[in-house]
């Protein structure tokens, strides 16, 4: 059954709110993606019905906070594929939870000699804290390469990952190329020399189906926002009996279950890394997101975003002058591209002008850009709102980009790289 985007976009306020000159053609979405109405009323409905501290009282709404905190973790696991809710710990955002990987558990596996296998294809924010890692623990980061049709480089992958890699840290879905990678594969190559496998999933599991146990992975970290949920809670899964085995990230309140003067004990996994006040209505939030995402069907979501990809690809290599960055097999939702000769950030601000909303930069992916050979892209990224209206939008108001700079208008917008 294919996705009706046209009807689902009823479901989300910004598209009917939308103010200005002509409508809404959004294809920011690697970014962030909009709330659905579901979701925004669940949030509210727990400020408004239910809300409470969790975990520390025993009145009636503290009681109804928590069974809605714990009810959206067992949501999220069964979301996963996961079997046991506790291997669910709820952070800000993928960076958050890459970032507690990093230091809770690599700090204590990695010592000179070690290695930390990463990839060109990563996001800052699965390659910075693995390279503060081992800048302090003497560690080695080994760099996977691509290949011309922009997949990961698996024979350099075979090569790379051996007996003194102790962790693999890799994105699942490039922001940038839309390259997904083989992760059930580098993953055997990880946990045969007894490597922990990482995922950052931020641009997966909104996008396509994701099972844990099938990626066989022992870590995966995602953000609500990129799927229809709310900014500020995202999710670190890791396996349980890795999670017990690592120490806290952050100390305070709730992480402990006994504290004196001298000292202090850790609380069960997951709370042991849930330190403070959590975020309840973002939890609450993300539940929503997760049941909407489901109900419409992430093997629709993904083959429909593909159907756009690959026409809006098609219609920018008619343009002649435009470069794309997509793997050989074809976009998977998103499409990099640039002009030959206008800056990324000067085109994203002409098609905003149009109400095409793009993003310009080097979308936190510069060795990635690096190997590219560009500085900087722009990029269009899709969900399951767009349909091919906003494709036809987008070709539409880059055809008034190049005529506007080819008419001698000089550039006037900053060139800088931004994120």
């Amino acid at each position: 059954m294919s996705l009706d985007a046209s009807a689902l976009r009823a479901d989300f306020p910004i598209f009917s709110s939308w103010d200005g000159a002509r409508p809404l053609a959004y294809l920011d979405n690697a970014a962030t993606t909009h709330k659905p109405v579901a979701v925004l009323e669940a949030e509210r409905a727990f400020y408004e019905f239910s809300n409470a501290n969790v975990h520390r009282s025993v009145h009636t709404l503290g009681e109804r906070a928590t069974e809605l905190y714990e009810s959206a973790r067992e949501r999220v696991a069964g979301f996963l594929g996961a079997t046991d809710p506790a291997e669910v710990v709820f952070v800000r955002n993928a960076t958050e939870g890459l970032n507690l990987v990093a230091q809770a558990h690599g700090r204590s596996r990695l010592g000179p000699g070690d290695e930390v296998v990463v990839s060109v294809l990563n996001h800052h924010s699965n390659l910075v804290p693995w390279q503060r890692l081992v800048a302090c623990t003497g560690a080695t980061l080994r760099v996977l390469p691509i290949t011309p049709g922009l997949a990961l480089d698996m024979d350099a992958a075979a090569r790379t990952i051996g007996p003194r890699t102790r962790i693999v840290a890799l994105t699942h879905k490039s922001n940038v190329t839309g390259t997904v990678i083989d992760a059930t594969a580098i993953a055997y190559l990880a946990h045969r020399h007894g490597a922990a496998m990482v995922l950052d999933a931020a641009q997966s599991v909104p996008h396509l189906p994701v099972d844990v146990g099938a990626l066989e992975c022992d870590f995966l970290a995602f953000s609500a926002h990129k799927m229809c949920g709310p900014m500020g809670i995202g999710v670190l899964w890791g396996r349980r009996a890795l999670l017990e085995e690592m120490p806290p990230y952050m100390t305070g309140g709730e992480m402990v279950r006994e504290v004196t003067l001298e000292g202090a004990t850790w609380n069960d996994v997951p709370w042991k890394f849930e330190a403070g006040t959590p975020n309840v209505a973002g939890a609450v939030g993300l539940a929503r997101a997760v049941d909407y995402v489901a109900s419409v069907g992430l093997d629709q979501v993904a083959a429909h975003e593909r159907a756009l990809s690959v026409a809006a690809r098609g219609g920018l290599d008619a343009f002649g002058d435009v470069e794309t960055f997509c793997p050989a097999d074809g976009p998977n939702g998103i499409v990099s591209f640039r002009l030959t000769d206008i800056h990324p950030h000067d085109v994203a601000t002409v098609l905003d002008q149009d109400g095409v909303a793009v993003r310009a930069g080097h979308h936190c992916a510069q060795p990635l850009h690096a190997a590219l050979g560009v500085r900087a892209s722009v990029r269009a990224s899709f969900y399951l709102y767009n349909d091919h209206d906003d494709v036809a939008r987008l070709f539409e108001a880059l055809h008034e980009a190049r005529r506007f700079f080819r008419r001698g208008h000089p550039p006037r917008f900053d060139r800088g790289l931004g994120s």
